[in-house]
């Protein structure tokens, strides 16, 4: 086990520095990635303890409602109760003592002690012995039976799969106890990293074949022709090939998104919402980098990113641009100026585009095994505000596609006002428009996965994918 400091400013302290993303994580809106990515340089952490803070942090975040279930029979006051610095060392101290068999009670018991020593200074008092007391407490007794899932389904899926109160009653109510519970269960598996292969740089066979002479473990994924399973691979950026651009870091179910909107080269194509820039690059590879994609996103740093990926991944059909997907007047005149690349004018210089492809905003309910620290920040009124700008992105970019054009929907949602109620709701108010099933477009072994409706839905898969929908319109007129 690595050899952790006990003061949070020591640079070895794999505990200090996973403490430190837990509490950004429950004070900011940020992503775990980013957090532990920073907090790793912070604390100038070698590979092993960068590896437990790891495990520590995204651990404590996958089993949260399950840990506070735990510690609550063993606390004299509610957690919420407590300051967030000792609800975090009690969690963190309690993942390890209920969830990691390697690392011995004791070790766990005293290492969070003085970590809670340390922070004295900042907390105006010491709370070492209530953490000793209460982590000391929880692992005494017999150990309590979960929730039974006949007399209390909502509860006993919440406790077990560590996922919101709210969340899972909502989908016991929609989708029945089993459905429900298997989709419970596929946001709290842990994700294998899953690759896109840049077939602009090389095919999957030798990239595949390189990876094994280097003693990576690797495998083709079960349904994408372009996805890489790695194992135990360590940093990305320590892949063979990462420099030279020949793969992107992508979910399996979202490789399966682009393709669906069968750019042909030479076209002009709207990214409606694209930073960082996966399904944008994956575009450009189907198109073999010939012809034009105006790549819109409201955020300057996350164009930043695209750009950056693009120029890792060998794309240069990718016009970066800032604008809002509401407006169509706006995106007309963006499309009409080539995106910005007065070297890569447009074809259609009304402003039309050939494809859009609308990744739209969402909860992302369907990528939460990923996103941990995202399940707690949900809540029930945002299906509506999503549904709403869903609408009013869709209604714009379809204002800016030619007639006979292909628009692809999709989202990262398990929920039907993110998905299906979109869609169904535009195709009534636009008789100009028609569904075709994304039948043609998918590899054979996808097809479970295709919707009465002729729409691509990944929820709840046993393959260890994301949940992604995706839906295929054209306009007539």
């Amino acid at each position: 086990m690595p050899s952790d400091r006990s003061s949070p400013d020591a640079p070895s302290s794999s505990r200090a520095a996973a403490l430190a993303v837990l509490l950004a994580c429950q004070s900011q809106d940020t992503m775990l990635d980013d957090q532990m990515e920073q907090r790793a340089t912070d604390f100038r952490l070698d590979s092993r303890d960068r590896g437990l803070a790891m495990e520590l942090a995204y651990g404590v975040l996958r089993r949260l409602e399950f840990i506070d279930w735990r510690l609550a029979p063993v606390l004299q006051k509610p957690l919420p109760r407590l300051p967030s610095v000792v609800q975090m060392l009690l969690r963190l101290g309690a993942y390890q003592l209920l969830c990691m068999d390697r690392i011995p009670a004791s070790a766990a018991v005293n290492e969070s002690v003085q970590l809670a020593k340390s922070y004295m200074p900042k907390l105006g008092r010491d709370w070492s012995g209530l953490i000793n007391a209460v982590l000391r407490n929880l692992t005494r007794g017999p150990e309590p039976a979960l929730p039974d899932i006949e007399a209390d389904p909502d509860l006993a899926l919440s406790i077990r799969y560590a996922l919101p109160l709210w969340l899972c009653r909502r989908w016991v109510e929609q989708l029945g106890v089993a459905q429900a519970e298997s989709l419970c269960r596929s946001t709290s598996d842990i994700p294998s990293l899953t690759l896109r292969v840049n077939r602009l740089r090389v095919t999957r066979d030798v990239f595949l074949d390189r990876l094994s002479r280097l003693g990576f473990t690797a495998r083709p994924t079960a349904i994408s022709p372009a996805g890489v399973i790695c194992e135990k691979s360590g940093p990305v950026t320590a892949l063979p090939g990462f420099q030279e651009g020949e793969f992107y870091v992508e979910d399996e179910a979202a490789q399966l998104i682009p393709p669906l909107l069968d750019p042909q080269p030479g076209e002009q194509i709207l990214d409606a919402c694209a930073a960082p820039g996966g399904k944008a690059t994956h575009l450009a590879e189907l198109m073999k980098n010939h012809g034009h994609i105006v790549a819109l996103d409201r955020q300057r740093a996350r164009l930043d990113r695209l750009q950056d990926n693009c120029r890792r991944l060998g794309v240069n059909i990718v016009a970066p641009t800032m604008g809002d997907a509401r407006r169509s007047q706006e995106m007309s005149g963006i499309i009409s100026k080539g995106g910005g690349r007065a070297d890569r004018p447009t074809a259609t210089p009304d402003g039309s585009v050939d494809r859009v492809l609308l990744d739209a905003p969402c909860s992302g309910l369907g990528v939460l095994r990923r996103h941990p620290e995202a399940k707690w920040n949900k809540h029930q009124a945002m299906f509506a505000r999503h549904h709403q700008l869903q609408k009013e992105i869709l209604e714009a970019v379809a204002a800016v596609l030619r007639p006979g054009g292909v628009l692809v929907y999709s989202t990262c949602s398990t929920e039907q006002e993110e998905t299906e109620d979109v869609i169904q709701q535009f195709c009534r108010a636009h008789p100009g428009w028609m569904r075709e099933s994304v039948v043609p477009w998918l590899p054979s072994a996808a097809l479970p996965f295709v919707t009465a409706q002729g729409a691509l839905s990944t929820m709840g898969n046993r393959l260890g994918m994301d949940s992604f929908y995706a839906a295929r319109l054209r306009k007539i007129s």
